[in-house]
């Protein structure tokens, strides 16, 4: 069905509220990409499956920016949908394929509706794994209200009146509205089943008076580059590094930063390839102050094959020698690629890993992969240190928790490459380090916060 040529209606509602749909044809929309049905009944919009097809989108003729977006939608248990928002469309990029922010409509046991989901560029960037009171917001087999509050770089979901997701963001500031009819492929299984969408309305004015009150359990998601917002300064998070300069930064042997190999550039920290081998080049860089309890974030981009790694409670005195300086490692490593991954025990040299140690696994959400987001592009790291309680999580999903002062740990660590440091990984306080293992890898984004 061909709706180009329709000219938009709309209707305006109370307090500058304006409907989208008219409830009787599909004046004012556009379809997209695939070829799956949209039809009109009983004041409805239905998308149905349909195979060999890819994902169809039904779109809004008119672009939003800062808008509160508001509808109901009931879809089948079987499938998954979303609406896009603040998306487009055009020649110059996938040759007109849909892009932009998805509200995303999941009614498998996952539960990730009301998540963050960049439709064809960076993949999850608010899983509803941050937020267990969210994943129950959505209920199948009945109509879910559903809200987006879209307002300057701040971008927030509700089902049912529960909050599901808290995202700064500022890559993309306006786009079309559009309903989303997944691609189900070959499977005849599937095709024929149908998401309802109705009481479709936006307000794009005085949004202050009613924007809804954040729930302070729901987590902020920042992607702003090597930027705060003003809920991290209120919490205590600061820059680790500035974007700019090696302030804060020194090798981990020497009593300065790396007079070349670490390149600052772009807004980005990037060490050089050398050799790919353990700090034969211009080797590793540590923070100057060191930390106990903490919760660091960063983002990283690895070239094809690279190693590198984060490590933490840095204890630089330990080894003057070569190879790299003595901590815990949040392991860095392009895991096809690389022959590391294939070493030590059971996974335990793979990215996300504590090195050597154990082995990542999607903690978050049980039978899901390791969110590697892939070469060349930016990827998330965070870890939480509070006391002897440990985290890594990758691209916002646990994949690490352990007591470093726990027998188990102790066990791990005799069996390991770290048996003949003292105490190793149970040390009070070190450094925070990046590590030089011979390959090109880029941070930035870097921001820690002290915790009690």
């Amino acid at each position: 069905m061909n709706f180009t040529g329709f000219k938009a209606t709309s209707q305006v509602l109370e307090n500058g509220w304006v409907s989208l749909f008219n409830g009787n044809d599909l004046t004012g929309w556009k379809q997209l990409n695939g070829t799956a049905e949209y039809k009109v009944n009983n004041g409805e919009i239905i998308g149905i499956t349909k195979t060999n097809t890819p994902n169809s989108f039904l779109c809004t003729e008119k672009k939003y920016s800062d808008f509160i977006l508001e509808f109901d939608v009931l879809l089948d248990p079987t499938i998954n949908s979303g609406v896009q928002f603040r998306s487009n469309s055009s020649n110059d990029y996938k040759e007109g394929k849909v892009h932009g922010y998805q509200f995303e409509l999941d009614p498998s046991d996952r539960a990730f509706s009301g998540g963050i989901y960049d439709e064809s560029r960076r993949g999850w960037i608010y899983p509803l794994a941050l937020n267990p009171k969210g994943r129950h917001a959505f209920k199948n087999g009945i109509w879910n209200s559903c809200r987006i509050e879209a307002i300057g770089n701040s971008i927030r979901t509700w089902i049912n009146g529960i909050q599901c997701s808290n995202l700064v963001d500022d890559v993309t500031p306006s786009g079309f509205i559009a309903l989303q009819v997944h691609s189900i492929g070959s499977d005849k299984n599937h095709a024929g089943k149908k998401i309802k969408w109705k009481n479709i309305k936006i307000k794009s004015i005085n949004l202050e008076n009613d924007s809804w009150a954040v729930d302070p359990d729901v987590k902020e998601i920042s992607y702003l580059i090597n930027k705060l917002t003003k809920n991290e300064e209120n919490k205590g998070w600061r820059l680790l590094w500035d974007g700019k300069t090696n302030n804060g930064w020194k090798g981990a042997k020497l009593d300065h930063f790396p007079k070349s190999g670490w390149e600052i550039k772009d807004g980005e920290l990037t060490i050089l390839a050398t050799n790919g081998a353990e700090s034969t080049g211009p080797g590793d860089i540590i923070t100057e102050n060191i930390f106990s309890s903490f919760e660091l974030e960063l983002e990283f981009k690895i070239t094809e094959g690279a190693n590198s790694g984060i490590k933490y409670f840095v204890d630089p005195e330990l080894n003057k020698g070569p190879g790299s300086a003595i901590g815990c490692e949040f392991q860095i490593l392009d895991d096809k690629n690389h022959p590391d991954a294939k070493m030590g025990v059971n996974g335990n040299r793979t990215i996300g890993s504590l090195y050597d140690l154990i082995a990542a696994e999607n903690l978050s959400t049980p039978g899901r992969d390791k969110q590697f987001k892939g070469i060349g592009k930016w990827n998330k790291a965070r870890i939480i240190v509070k006391g002897s309680k440990v985290e890594h999580w990758l691209n916002d999903e646990k994949v690490i928790k352990y007591d470093r002062s726990s027998q188990m740990f102790r066990g791990l660590v005799a069996y390991s490459k770290y048996k003949n440091w003292f105490k190793f990984g149970q040390w009070p306080s070190g450094h925070i380090l990046l590590q030089d293992h011979g390959n090109t890898v880029h941070y930035r984004s870097i921001k820690v916060r002290e915790l009690n």
